[in-house]
């Protein structure tokens, strides 16, 4: 997709291949001298490059800079290589860079991959028409081990279809201090461009949700340009990612609790009418939650056993196997087939989960997907943000309020708010 630059119109990219470049400076467009060499354009572009040529352990996340006073940067190509690694195993993407409006000055938009062999090929033109070309070679400084910064899980996971209300979910192993770094190295793009924002769920995963629900029918990609990010002092990502995943139709679920029934619409359009009992009430647990919840984790037979929740079998607590189940929360709820409550339809007598007959849990099951909207009233017990992936709890205004930033990010393709190269 697309990348535009953060404040000028034009932007460089790179290609992942080893240039076996001597790092000098060469001009064109000067004639012939006496003894047929090229006689020196005095007016040729003079290139700069940071950092310096032969420098050694460079920090990743410094940016790399070009500037020319004599004329208009053409083109940079940065070449990274992590020995013994391959390049698809250090990043599916090209580093691109900000040149301003003048043309003089061009900066590298992404941190660089630790341990690497850079080579920086800058090339500017003069108002003859004239070129120069300058190569600069430096090392990265290498991340330790245990202080090496690594995706743990994601949700969704690449290829997957989800619902409109699906999050982003990232999980990392080591903690995160420098969050704002992290923030604006992860970016994404969707076909239509939305704003949304990360927040963190605790120092170790970031949740990204926009401020309404995704469009339906769209292709979504996340960048996690994660390689040279400093995430805490001294542990740098290693690894960047690219995750691509399908927002499918707009399915939302309407419950309210003492109907004892769940409608069920796809793009607008009723489809199905489930009968279903819901928490009988009688303590906070037992009480189905009011408000937003997303479908979660999907099981075609699962134990449902109150150990889980920390309510023992014996003492109120359970222990049955039940088909087609899927979570809504962290706290035991599910939507999931219930053929032992006669009260379907009729009752509330579960312990807080919805039940269903076998026939409405099969096509509920096969017909929703992960990330699908289920709101829930009736109750007073309200649903907690933080209670599985209750995110739309919050208001955009309270969800933006603990981003690392504070200023939302556009999946039209523009680049997060701000440099990843810094911290806060």
């Amino acid at each position: 997709m697309g990348t535009l630059p953060r404040s000028a119109p034009r932007r460089y990219g790179i290609g992942l291949v080893v240039l076996a470049l001597a790092a000098t400076a060469c001009t064109s467009g000067g004639g012939d001298g006496p003894a047929g060499e090229p006689v020196p354009d005095t007016d040729a572009a003079v290139l700069t490059i940071t950092p310096e040529n032969g420098t050694e352990a460079v920090a990743p996340n410094t940016p790399i800079t070009v500037s020319t006073e004599d004329g208009a940067i053409s083109e940079v190509v940065v070449a990274q290589v992590v020995p013994d690694q391959a390049e698809e195993d250090v990043s599916p993407f090209e580093m691109t860079g900000t040149l301003n409006e003048e043309g003089t000055e061009w900066t590298s938009d992404w941190n660089l991959a630790p341990g690497a062999q850079v080579t920086v090929t800058a090339t500017a033109e003069d108002g003859a028409g004239g070129t120069s070309e300058l190569v600069h070679e430096f090392t990265t400084e290498a991340a330790v081990p245990g202080q090496r910064l690594e995706v743990a899980y994601n949700y969704p996971t690449s290829g997957d279809t989800v619902g409109v209300g699906m999050p982003i979910v990232v999980g990392f192993d080591l903690p995160v201090t420098n969050k704002a770094a992290v923030e604006n190295s992860m970016k994404v793009v969707s076909e239509q461009g939305v704003a949304g924002s990360w927040r963190w769920l605790d120092d170790k995963t970031a949740a990204f949700r926009t401020e309404e629900r995704w469009e339906p029918y769209q292709e979504v990609a996340v960048e996690l340009r994660l390689a040279g990010v400093e995430a805490s002092d001294g542990i740098y990502g290693v690894q960047d990612r690219h995750l691509r995943f399908e927002v499918g139709r707009e399915l939302l679920v309407d419950m309210n609790v003492p109907d004892h029934e769940a409608v069920v619409t796809i793009d607008g359009e009723e489809v199905r009418t489930i009968p279903v009992s819901n928490g009988d009430g009688t303590s906070n647990f037992s009480t189905t939650s009011s408000g937003v919840h997303v479908l979660m984790e999907r099981h075609e037979t699962l134990l449902m056993d109150s150990d889980t929740v920390d309510l023992p079998a014996g003492r109120d607590g359970y222990s049955t196997e039940v088909r087609y189940a899927i979570r809504t929360s962290n706290s035991g709820e599910f939507f999931h087939e219930a053929s032992y409550n006669g009260n379907i339809g009729s009752a509330n007598t579960s312990n807080g989960c919805t039940n269903m007959r076998l026939d409405d849990a099969e096509w509920f099951f096969e017909n929703t997907l992960t990330g699908d909207i289920v709101e829930t009233t009736g109750t007073d017990r309200v649903k907690e943000w933080y209670n599985g992936w209750g995110y739309w709890q919050l208001s955009w205004d309270e969800w933006l309020s603990e981003s690392a930033t504070g200023e939302p990010q556009v999946t039209d393709g523009t680049d997060p708010p701000r440099s990843p190269h810094g911290g806060e």
